[in-house]
């Protein structure tokens, strides 16, 4: 088994080393990643300046562009084989609900899935980003029972968020639905020493909702949350509704 591995945190994540030593216990890795972080980058491409790649002495490909980037890069040009799946993260930090929309970690799987490659994003939802070093057996026996399946399900990524707590204290996996998030007083408006305005989005407070079976409840209850994810974003119920207005030029 060949498998892919990128980020959105950089090549030099501790998530990144420990997905690559779980994913080791499966079949050959290749790791081809961002040379810097590339949060919140979505699924951007790099389409206005060319891109750089290098290679580290322990065989790493560092890409100077975005996850996507990464991923289009590596099934493109700079692998040899075709990897079996690809997989992304871990990311410092958790992508639930809503924020699977904004993360590279999730576009980066979402681009081996449009690609046609199986893939899995893993998020860590702790602040302690050197905790994650302890997941990575759990993350090796999570993903020998993901990786080994007969049929991984097509047209669909998985996103995996670990719950914020020691591995000893998982409570279980749950297959969990996207929660919702808002944020609110994320956008700082002041004026730089020179007096020019600026704005700065982040930081702020989050709302949470879901139902009991969605991911932010699962993590919040220490569960490792697995959620389907499809590329099809058609609103199928609303299909005849829509064609009932009869829209006309």
């Amino acid at each position: 088994m060949r498998i892919l591995l990128t980020n959105d945190d950089g090549y030099l994540a501790l998530g990144l080393r420990t997905l690559a030593r779980a994913a080791a216990e499966l079949g050959h890795v290749d790791v081809v990643a961002p040379d810097r972080e590339q949060s919140a980058t979505s699924h951007s491409l790099t389409l206005h300046f060319p891109l750089r790649v290098r290679e580290t002495a322990s065989g790493e490909r560092v890409v100077d562009g975005t996850p996507t980037d990464c991923v289009m890069l590596a099934v493109g040009e700079l692998l040899t084989e075709r990897p079996d799946f690809v997989l992304s993260g871990i990311n410092h930090g958790g992508n639930l609900g809503d924020d699977v929309l904004y993360s590279g970690t999730v576009a980066a799987a979402m681009e081996a899935t449009v690609l046609g490659i199986p893939a899995i994003a893993l998020s860590y939802a702790g602040k302690d980003v050197e905790s994650i070093e302890a997941w990575g057996a759990l993350v090796a026996e999570l993903l020998r029972q993901l990786l080994l399946r007969a049929e991984f399900p097509g047209e669909t990524l998985l996103n995996v968020n670990l719950p914020p707590v020691r591995p000893e204290e998982v409570a279980g996996v749950r297959v969990t639905t996207l929660g919702r998030r808002a944020y609110m007083g994320s956008l700082t408006r002041a004026n730089d020493p020179s007096g020019r305005e600026y704005f700065w989005i982040g930081g702020g407070e989050s709302r949470w909702w879901g139902g009991p079976e969605s991911d932010f409840q699962a993590v919040h209850s220490g569960y490792i949350s697995v959620t389907p994810l499809h590329l099809d974003l058609t609103n199928y119920r609303l299909l005849e509704e829509i064609a009932r207005w009869d829209l006309k030029l």
